[in-house]
């Protein structure tokens, strides 16, 4: 039953680190470009509109990290299985994976369409800004399923190593989403929700895509068999205790986002808000590559610990974190030294235009934790490959809510600084927290070592 996905698993850890990592990189910058892509065309739409989607993303980000931490439960189970050679393990993950996919989805769709309201409020959207947050948040949240799907199935071809048709599923519907956002904003007259609209159907079409691969054509390593299911909890606790701590540390970021949205509207209102969410989307697409090297690490890691190699454990960690910093270091320069032009796509026009010298302060300082923050993702996932979610989940809390929202109020509220202050904080407290969580990996991975005696 093995293929050769599976096999570059279990071959050389740094070959399939890197391998693994380039098309789950391709796929998740791709994905982030729906937030650049709507970002872009809803600049047109004015500042409320900007402001308004922005005061929506940490809700999204709860969506997309539950989806994006469930499918990292499936990778995690799925891998260490394989690294055992269980392939009757494997495959009831796999479909264990899917049904908790749908009964998440089904949740979270009514949780969030009731307090959507609240929480935007919550975060100090009010007026035309709270009419277009709704507007936007609507009709996306009624369409989660379709995030749902598309990141945890893509969690379950990652689980066996085959990352390229992921990536093919994510390229078609990203296409159609830059196809789709001009005619349903502008066209149709849809304006925000015409963004939202847009971005479900596209995710729809890639959940399509991947299903069909999963349950039609059946060429996976995984054998998904609905017909013959039989919940079991043991199973369904292997995918969760790795996939809800996972999931939870999008919703402790999106706290910490929801904390720096407050800092930044005592500040300087809906103009410090706009300018933040619009760098906040550049940021998270550069973030994308260093979470796809985790993400890879993940898998490798998982597959190692399932085949208890200490070796293939420690050679994963210490190339993921490696490449991490070196991609992070490239990203950082080119932020740094294209800020103003890259600013100018989120504020072209004339409307817009006085946002572009914070946007690029913004990414001038804001970003210069990217080098640092790959060694510290690569340390995080690694945590997911072992089983240990809940250590993975505690690194993100002391990374993003103790470390970063502690440094953002210091400099930005308690010292005066204004929104200089948030920026420097978000950099200071990233870079502090990511060298701690690299540290701790390895003396981890010397622990595993010493156990498994290799």
């Amino acid at each position: 039953m093995d293929n050769k996905n599976v096999e570059l698993m279990r071959g050389n850890p740094e070959t399939a680190v890197k391998k693994l990592a380039i098309p789950i990189m391709i796929s998740m910058l791709l994905t982030a470009s729906y937030n650049i892509i709507d970002g872009i065309w809803i600049t047109g739409l004015g500042q409320a509109a900007i402001a308004g989607i922005g005061f929506v993303t940490p809700i999204f980000m709860i969506l997309n990290g539950v989806s994006v931490g469930l499918g990292s439960g499936a990778t995690s189970s799925i891998s260490r299985f394989v690294g055992a050679k269980n392939h009757k393990k494997a495959s009831r993950s796999a479909t264990h994976s899917l049904f908790i996919f749908l009964v998440a989805s089904i949740i979270l769709t009514i949780v969030l369409l009731v307090f959507q309201e609240p929480l935007l409020k919550l975060y100090g959207a009010s007026g035309q800004s709270l009419s277009e947050g709704l507007k936007y948040g609507t009709p996306l949240f009624l369409g989660l399923f379709a995030f749902m799907f598309a990141n945890g199935a893509s969690g379950i071809l990652r689980g066996e190593g085959d990352m390229k048709r992921a990536m093919y599923a994510v390229v078609v519907s990203v296409i159609l989403n830059a196809v789709l956002d001009p005619i349903f904003i502008y066209v149709l007259g849809w304006g925000v929700a015409g963004a939202a609209i847009a971005t479900i159907v596209s995710s729809i079409c890639a959940t399509i895509v991947i299903l069909y691969w999963i349950l039609i054509k059946k060429d996976t390593y995984v054998d998904v068999n609905l017909g013959n299911f039989k919940f079991n909890s043991s199973i369904a606790r292997d995918i969760l205790k790795v996939g809800i701590p996972a999931s939870m540390d999008m919703f402790v970021m999106s706290i910490a986002m929801s904390l720096y949205l407050v800092f930044i509207s005592s500040i300087s209102g809906e103009f410090g808000i706009a300018a933040f969410t619009s760098g906040q989307r550049l940021y998270l697409f550069a973030i994308m590559p260093l979470t796809a090297i985790g993400s890879a690490v993940t898998a490798v890691v998982g597959s190692s610990f399932g085949a208890q190699n200490g070796d293939y454990i420690s050679r994963s960690h210490k190339f993921g974190a490696k490449f991490g910093v070196i991609f992070g270091t490239c990203v950082t320069i080119i932020l740094v030294v294209f800020a103003t032009p890259l600013a100018t796509i989120f504020a072209y026009t004339p409307e817009t235009t006085h946002l572009v010298p914070e946007i690029t302060r913004y990414l001038q300082i804001a970003c210069l934790c990217l080098p640092l923050t790959g060694a510290g993702m690569a340390s995080t996932f690694f945590y997911q490959g072992i089983g240990k979610g809940t250590i993975s989940l505690g690194w993100t809390i002391v990374r993003e809510v103790i470390f970063t929202v502690g440094a953002t109020f210091l400099f930005g509220i308690y010292l005066g600084w204004g929104l200089l202050g948030i920026w420097i904080g978000l950099a200071v407290g990233r870079m502090l927290a990511s060298i701690l969580n690299y540290i701790y990996a390895r003396y981890t991975i010397k622990g595993i070592r010493k156990t498994l005696g290799n």
